[in-house]
């Protein structure tokens, strides 16, 4: 049985209650449920069981210390010049990215492929497929959207279940930030 698995962390209750007052609005948007909010540090793929295993023990190699961020501006990513999806970003960056970098080198160290595409801390706010320009009035009214910042002492190792409304993602493991 193989594992799909992400890396990543989850805002606090009010800021996904202020992300989820964003639905709606945009056609065609299959809006993110509460259970669903979160930012990937690092997809990691499909893995089999033994793998999954030296993936949790990696992770939990990871030194990092707490530190502070909060949502800032909305976006929107494309395929093809079709937008795919809507995301809150978030700042300031360097924390995360930090992050970011060094579970993609526990990752690499285990034989797993580096992350390719360019990272960008976001929690995805809605999924689509629509025509260019469709989410032009929702980008211009959350232009300026902003929490207050929250501490991530934590991040966590999903996985994730593909079902018939999308997909669900289960906590499978706990890292707390070490300095």
């Amino acid at each position: 049985m193989m594992h799909r698995l992400f890396a990543g962390f989850r805002p606090p209750a009010a800021v996904r209650a202020q992300l989820l007052a964003l639905a709606g609005g945009v056609a065609g948007a299959r809006w993110q449920s509460d259970d669903q909010l979160h930012c990937t540090l690092r997809y990691i793929g499909e893995v089999d069981r033994p793998v999954a295993e030296e993936v949790a023990l990696a992770l939990g190699a990871i030194r990092f210390a707490p530190f502070e961020v909060g949502i800032a501006a909305v976006g929107e990513f494309d395929s093809r010049g079709r937008p795919n999806a809507v995301w809150a970003g978030l700042r300031p960056h360097e924390a995360v990215t930090q992050l970011h970098h060094k579970i993609d080198q526990a990752m690499v160290r285990l034989g797993l492929a580096p992350e390719r595409r360019a990272y960008l801390p976001h929690i995805t706010l809605a999924r689509m497929n629509v025509a260019a320009g469709a989410n032009d009035r929702f980008l211009k009214d959350h232009a300026r959207l902003a929490s207050p910042p929250f501490t991530v002492d934590a991040f966590l190792l999903f996985e994730s279940h593909l079902g018939r409304e999308g997909a669900s993602y289960e906590a499978i493991e706990r890292y707390p930030s070490r300095g």
